[in-house]
């Protein structure tokens, strides 16, 4: 009798192979769509056996789709870094607000770019931008750039350096954009540095204001993820709303942590992590709802082929792409087993989950982490532990003195102090333990060593599987 494969086996086998094949891409030409048109008549004809030969099918096509959609995207890409070294003009929307970099430049990312001279087309990429010419550029404005094209590495495609910048037509000033301008004025005027940039990391992810001695600490400790409005602490975050039981049903906290992530991924310009962490923690919810157990193996992949086939450039470039469903995998699968091996069928508290969900989600990053940057914190866990649980109070009151600040300024220290409190204790560690000898420790891997690492840190995963008391598919919000 041939083996038959179930519904979600197929779909896991199926996200999988269209990131494979977006990989592909980068490497070989795409043989012809009518390969893809093959394969789904295929996948329809053989849909009722779910028999190996099905399997095989449904990997070819989605093989087919990512190397089609990855193939298609190259072109375009490969079309932009043919300007590289040329002085060009192009039209780019900011994605953020500009800082100013240490040679007195304006310094922004920004995205939907078209080119305007020395022809007139689309652009597809992030970019990093720097040059003079005006005071001030903020998100969401559109802006002339003029200056020589470079290629650069990782999340962004390309820059410009010392160029002259225009811009043609500003932000429009919505009420969500200008709400978040006087809340980010209110939260200065309420707390001192670093506090207050401390906090926009925290709430709003920006990260541009905070001093550089504050940002090296965060750094050293292992806990520049607290201030990157990164996709799996609103993970967390949604996961911890859904275990609150003072808001009554569970109608009730799916409209609460639907509205949280509308706020993240509003105040935060879409930022690609929230978007993602958005995807995640919204359609878990979705099943969560509805009872249904989805294993989470299924929603990662579902959602990181779905952004991968939005942008390919994520699969080819972006190390936050990588980081973040890697931190998922920690958070949706790696802790719910450890919680499973070490409380049985006790349900631990919602902080003791916060701190196994952050530790799991850090040792997902560690080696890729060693492998880029060549640097490991040796105090990462100790830091987390210790600054982790205070980080949902930390916003809380970061909230509350940012909104004082912005009503009532005449009261605004008031209603600060337990967010001073909870700032400065947070800080204070960082700092501490940053001082510690060998904090940061030089350690640099080769791609081999990290496979090496992510294969052992496999086996632990199947190894608790395989000694959980009744293996399942984990609910992604719990009971």
């Amino acid at each position: 009798m041939s083996r038959t494969f179930n519904r979600t086996t197929h779909l896991i086998m199926f996200f999988a192979a269209i990131l494979a094949g977006i990989g592909l891409s980068r490497l070989y030409d795409f043989p012809g769509v009518q390969w893809i048109i093959l394969f789904s008549i295929l996948v329809l004809v053989l849909a009722k056996r779910r028999t190996v030969v099905l399997l095989v099918a449904v990997i070819c096509l989605g093989l087919c789709i990512g190397w089609w959609r990855g193939h298609s995207q190259l072109q375009k890409l490969n079309e932009l870094l043919s300007y590289e070294g040329q002085k060009i003009t192009i039209q780019v929307t900011a994605s953020e607000d500009a800082t100013y970099d240490d040679r007195g430049q304006l310094l922004f990312a920004a995205g939907t770019a078209d080119m305007i001279e020395p022809e007139q087309q689309p652009l597809i990429g992030n970019f990093r931008i720097s040059g003079f010419g005006e005071p001030m550029v903020y998100r969401g404005d559109r802006v002339e750039v003029f200056g020589r094209l470079y290629e650069t590495r990782g999340s962004k495609q390309a820059g410009m350096s010392f160029a002259q910048l225009r811009v043609v037509e500003g932000s429009p000033k919505s009420l969500l954009e200008s709400a978040r301008q006087k809340f980010i004025a209110g939260t200065y005027n309420a707390l001192p540095e670093p506090l207050g940039s401390f906090v926009l990391g925290l709430l709003v992810g920006q990260r541009s204001t905070l001093p550089e001695a504050t940002a090296t600490a965060l750094s050293i400790v292992g806990l520049t993820h607290i201030i990157a409005v990164s996709g799996y602490n609103l993970t967390i975050l949604v996961r911890a709303v859904s275990r609150v039981r003072f808001l009554g049903s569970k109608f009730q906290r799916l409209i609460f942590s639907y509205t949280l992530i509308s706020i993240f991924i509003l105040v935060t310009g879409f930022s690609a992590s929230i978007v993602r962490a958005g995807l995640v923690a919204g359609i878990g919810l979705l099943a969560w709802y509805y009872g249904r157990n989805l294993r989470p193996l299924l929603l990662i992949l579902m959602v990181a082929a779905v952004t991968g086939l939005f942008k390919p450039l994520y699969v080819w470039s972006d190390i936050g792409w990588y980081l973040s469903f890697l931190a998922f995998f920690g958070v949706l699968i790696l802790a719910p087993l450890i919680v499973a091996r070490l409380f049985k069928k006790k349900e631990p508290k919602t902080m003791v989950m916060v701190l196994i969900e952050t530790i799991s989600a850090q040792i997902m990053a560690m080696p890729l982490i060693m492998l880029i940057f060549g640097e490991v914190s040796t105090v990462s866990v100790l830091a987390n532990l210790l600054v982790v649980p205070f980080v949902p109070f930390a916003m809380l009151f970061g909230l509350i003195a940012g909104t004082a600040g912005a009503l009532l300024p005449t009261v605004a220290g008031l209603f600060a102090l337990p967010a001073k409190l909870i700032l400065t204790y947070m800080l204070d560690i960082a700092d501490w333990l940053a001082s510690w000898p060998n904090a940061l420790a030089q350690l640099n891997i080769s791609v081999s060593q990290m496979l090496m690492m992510y294969g052992l840190i496999a086996v632990f995963v199947l190894v608790l599987h395989k000694k959980a008391a009744k293996p399942k598919r984990y609910n992604f919000f719990g009971k």
